[in-house]
């Protein structure tokens, strides 16, 4: 870490060495022999992380929100009615992409920190007949983390696409996509994925790969019709070359090998790790007098918190002291609570020395600015709560 700041926000998030190694490769062309065989090796291991061996990846240079705009851009037609399920800013941006493309949108709208109730969704669900809905996995924004199975079984049950924005969640949060049904999964490179941004990265389930091969009128987004996409896929993952549009060639070079990394240490492992830090780093937080958005453990997200500066704690303070400490993290993002809360990523590579890192320097910052806490207490609280768990995670 010497010369550099440790960077703990939402995403982009600390990447592995061999990750920025690939992307410091010399630049092939786009249908060499070696790049084709990154490619489709990729396309093989998106399905092993989103536990979707039937379904059919897309690797295409954007974002997560590209992501989200391909998956509305492709299965939903003009006044379709969707349901959106949000916990926050991504659940609404979700319904401003569905409404650009003609769909007749409905939201679900929990309060700041709880989740949609499982009744009402059906109740929705049962009482109008919608051709999608779209919930997020872990909004970044508030630090919510949603159960996606039981909503994509209502979903089956009620004949509706599930569309799970995962852009947060993908990679650090458990996702059977098969098992639970779910037909797109979309997350951005820059995430838990581990790959610096670029990548717009969705897997679409053999249901939904129907419904759009069944739509009645064409695409409305030509860069992100899966006309012009698939047959790259396919190509690519045969191990033939073709072409679309260029594909960020040092980018997908990563992405391999980042999959290869998460393929490595298994996703049951890596989920783990990711609920054990997370939940140490909230202890830790605690100890030092943070409130939360979401509003229990059990609906907090594993890849980052959002928390409440403390009464009296200037939060644009506090966040320049710990940037002048080496510690970045980010502000909030609901505009109504922007100034009141603040967010730290814990997803990826992400080791209780990183999390030591930022405890320490928290510690630091808030005594500095006369907090009533003793230097060592979310230390130790994040410290016991590791050795409870008898974790060995650095």
């Amino acid at each position: 870490m010497k010369g550099r700041k440790l960077l703990m926000i939402p995403g982009p998030i600390e990447f592995e060495p061999a990750v920025l190694h690939a992307m410091a490769k010399a630049t092939t062309s786009h249908v060499a022999p070696e790049f084709i065989e990154s490619f489709g090796k990729s396309i093989e291991l998106m399905r092993e992380v989103w536990k979707s061996p039937k379904g059919q990846p897309f690797i295409v240079a954007g974002t997560g929100t590209l992501a989200m705009d391909m998956s509305a851009a492709n299965l939903v037609e003009k006044d379709d009615r969707v349901l959106i399920i949000s916990t926050g800013y991504f659940g609404k941006r979700y319904k401003d992409i569905m409404d650009r493309y003609g769909a007749k949108t409905t939201i679900l709208e929990a309060l700041v920190g709880e989740v949609v109730n499982l009744d009402a969704i059906e109740n929705e669900l049962k009482y109008n007949a919608y051709k999608a809905l779209t919930l997020t996995h872990v909004d970044t924004s508030t630090g919510v983390r949603v159960d996606p199975e039981p909503i994509a079984k209502l979903a089956q049950k009620y004949n509706c696409l599930s569309i799970l924005d995962g852009v947060c969640s993908v990679a650090g949060e458990e996702i059977n996509q098969d098992d639970w049904g779910i037909d797109v999964v979309l997350t951005g490179s820059q995430k838990a994925i581990g790959v610096p941004p670029g990548l717009a990265l969705l897997v679409a389930s053999e249901k939904a790969m129907q419904v759009w091969n069944n739509r009645k009128t064409p695409v409305g987004s030509y860069f992100g019709d899966w006309n012009n996409w698939l047959p790259i896929m396919k190509a690519y993952e045969e191990r033939r070359p073709s072409y679309f549009g260029t594909p960020p060639v040092n980018l997908i070079v990563a992405l391999e090998t980042s999959l290869r990394i998460i393929q490595k240490e298994g996703m049951e492992t890596r989920v783990k790790r990711h609920r054990e830090l997370a939940r140490a780093f909230r202890a830790g937080l605690a100890a030092l007098q943070f409130d939360f958005l979401p509003e229990s453990n059990e609906i907090s997200a594993n890849t980052l918190t959002a928390a409440y500066y403390p009464e009296g704690i200037d939060g644009s303070a506090l966040l320049a002291k710990l940037t002048k400490d080496g510690v970045i993290l980010a502000g909030g993002l609901l505009p109504e609570l922007k100034t009141s809360y603040f967010r730290i990523g814990h997803l990826g590579s992400v080791s209780s020395n990183d999390l030591i890192a930022v405890l320490s320097s928290l510690e630091r910052a808030l005594i500095e600015l006369g907090h009533p806490i003793k230097a060592g207490e979310g230390l130790q609280a994040f410290q016991n709560e590791l050795l409870t768990k008898n974790l060995a995670i650095v």
